[in-house]
């Protein structure tokens, strides 16, 4: 893989140094140019969590994806640059107490002189990375986040202090998270298992295709249209994300 390919990709240029200052502007060139989608699933692809399969689908076919294709592609471009990069398990919270399974979602962690979580693979998230050793409030222009312990060594990230996810402290190797997300990218159980959408931050706001809905939000403002034919959300997905896809996505 040719990594500049990658950097064009993100609209970015290969940092000096591989410091806060650089991973800051390379997680928030991520979040503008590659959105997270679960398409794969209502399009018949084989999700392919390979080092190989990750890069070909964001870098080479201009595609997003789930967290762990985001993320494990976004950790080799790190680590390409320079970075110190580690995997994280997490699991997603379902809301009165309850957890999605082990392996529910990929973060990652960048040691600098001290650990930060990245994540360019969750939906709405931070524009920046966190810090993981302090429980105080950070704020970024997407909300207020914190990270707090959790049982047996684990940590809680929080939204406006709403927990998100709780992370496993152990790296893990990409091919740890396979079993999961093919749960994720063929299960009728799974919280995927909905329809077809497909997500970009964008400054100020987001764009969003689900189904045949088109929802854009800006400075808080939020326009929904019904995009009316197949033709109409082919075009859709081609202007706001630059698929070329050849039919539409279906359940």
């Amino acid at each position: 893989m040719d990594f500049e390919e990658y950097l064009r990709r993100i609209g970015a240029e290969r940092p000096a140094h591989a410091d806060l200052a650089s991973l800051r502007e390379l997680q928030r060139r991520h979040l503008e140019s590659v959105p997270f989608e679960n398409l794969g699933r209502y399009l018949g692809e084989e999700i392919d969590l390979t080092e190989a399969g990750v890069l070909e689908k964001i870098v080479r076919q201009r595609r997003g994806g789930l967290c762990y294709e985001l993320n494990g592609a976004f950790a080799l471009l790190l680590e390409d640059v320079g970075f110190d990069v580690h995997l994280l398990a997490g699991r997603v919270t379902r809301g009165a107490g309850e957890w999605g399974p082990p392996f529910d979602h990929l973060a990652l962690r960048v040691d600098l002189d001290e650990p930060w979580l990245v994540d360019v693979g969750f939906g709405r998230f931070s524009l920046r990375p966190l810090r993981l050793g302090t429980a105080e409030p950070q704020p970024d222009p997407l909300g207020s986040f914190s990270v707090r312990p959790a049982p047996a060594g684990d940590l809680d990230l929080l939204l406006d202090g709403n927990v998100v996810y709780r992370l496993e402290p152990a790296p893990r190797e990409l091919a740890d998270f396979t079993a999961t997300a093919r749960f994720h990218a063929n299960s009728p159980d799974s919280p995927f298992a909905h329809g077809p959408t497909c997500s970009l931050w964008r400054p100020g706001g987001r764009v969003t295709i689900a189904g045949h809905r088109l929802i854009e939000t800006t400075d808080g403002d939020r326009a929904e249209s019904e995009l009316e034919d197949d033709q109409a959300i082919l075009e859709a997905y081609r202007e706001h994300f630059g698929y070329r896809l050849q039919r539409v996505p279906r359940a």
